[in-house]
């Protein structure tokens, strides 16, 4: 829905079956002109794309294993919407069971881009706090797996890229906001 109020006419993004499902065939530039125009509309309130490094911490919820839920993927059936269980499309938010911090449809359901460029070897050695990801580069990154995946392709520290330009069904974003 804000999507809709927010975007003129040029810029579509599916939606499989509602308007409770999460955005997704949006590219990151498309994400990025978005976030340009709620900004212009929102005032004191800045959103954008998170960082890798902070969407990985929200989605561990503080959990160091494999999946926010523990290391066995039996389990991901009750938090994700993934290819065993999606039926080869998104599904509205907020069915599965959250994190431990609340925060819905982190893994499965639609992988979600954030800021970063990608760089395959970038935190072998970046900084250990707040990394921001390398300065440039051909592809961003996309995190959280999504209705077609395995759950390999789920892991919380699971990563995957595409060209900025690049639109896919099963590609859609979160936002972040700061108060600076």
């Amino acid at each position: 829905i804000q999507w809709a109020q927010i975007m003129e006419e040029g810029h579509k993004a599916n939606t499989l079956m509602g308007r409770d499902n999460p955005i997704e065939g949006v590219s990151w530039d498309d994400a990025q002109k978005f976030i340009t125009r709620l900004n212009e509309q929102t005032g004191h309130i800045r959103y954008r794309l998170p960082t890798e490094a902070e969407w990985e911490y929200a989605a561990r919820a503080g959990a160091a294993s494999v999946y926010p839920f523990g290391d066995n993927a039996s389990d991901m059936e009750r938090h994700a919407w993934y290819g065993a269980n999606a039926s080869n499309t998104t599904h509205p938010v907020g069915q599965k069971e959250p994190n431990a911090w609340g925060l819905y449809d982190m893994l499965g359901n639609v992988r979600e881009w954030v800021q970063d460029w990608y760089g395959e070897d970038y935190y072998h050695g970046s900084p250990s706090t707040d990394p921001q990801g390398p300065p440039s580069g051909l592809f961003r990154v996309n995190r959280g797996g999504g209705w077609y995946s395995n759950a390999e392709g789920c892991r919380s520290a699971f990563r995957s890229f595409d060209s900025p330009d690049h639109r896919s069904g099963s590609l859609g974003f979160r936002l972040v906001f700061s108060l600076d």
